[in-house]
């Protein structure tokens, strides 16, 4: 089982990037193999094939203006669907969790427009409810609260078990999006 976790925030090692360690780190302790990468330089390329590669992917971001970064948006806008003429379908029949980071709790309904993107336009089995940490979920910068990284060490084991059972099921696997 490969899972990879993208943080979509610009700052190397920030609270998104903690948030989605935790959750890979839940995933190892269920056996599986883990790599993060932090959008902020990275080559969009590289990280769909990542995506590509991999049984399960923890999508990761702060929220700025209500939404997720801009830096996801552009991953996402250049992720193909196997649509109109698109040769590939990396997120397809995959397995994803969803974490999102905001300075208070006003902006936690901008993990369901994560969620409704992955799930209505990629056709990904999102792992519900997903996970959402403001300030008050750190210890510091670079390290969750017992609480939050207990919560995120147990989305990544159900991200595993989801990732089996999508992989295990036809059915799941050959769903596609309808536009």
């Amino acid at each position: 089982m490969n899972v990879v976790g993208i943080s979509g925030g610009p700052d190397a090692g920030g609270r998104t990037s903690t948030a989605v360690a935790a959750v890979l780190a839940g995933a190892g302790s269920a056996g599986a193999t883990t790599r993060l990468i932090e959008l902020g330089g990275a080559d969009v390329a590289d990280v769909v094939a990542a995506i590509d590669a991999a049984d399960a992917v923890v999508f990761g971001s702060p929220v700025y203006r209500a939404t997720y970064s801009a830096l996801l948006k552009t991953l996402l806008e250049a992720t193909e669907r196997g649509r109109w003429g698109e040769t590939t379908q990396p997120l397809q029949g995959t397995a994803a969790a969803t974490v999102l980071t905001g300075a208070s709790g006003h902006h936690f309904l901008a993990a369901n427009d994560l969620r409704n993107v992955l799930a209505g336009f990629f056709a990904v089995q999102v792992l519900a409810p997903g996970l959402y940490f403001d300030h008050s979920a750190y210890v510091d910068r670079s390290t969750l609260a017992d609480d939050g990284a207990a919560l995120a060490a147990a989305h990544g084991a159900a991200l595993v078990d989801l990732a089996a059972a999508v992989r295990g099921s036809a059915a799941l696997s050959a769903l596609v999006p309808q536009v």
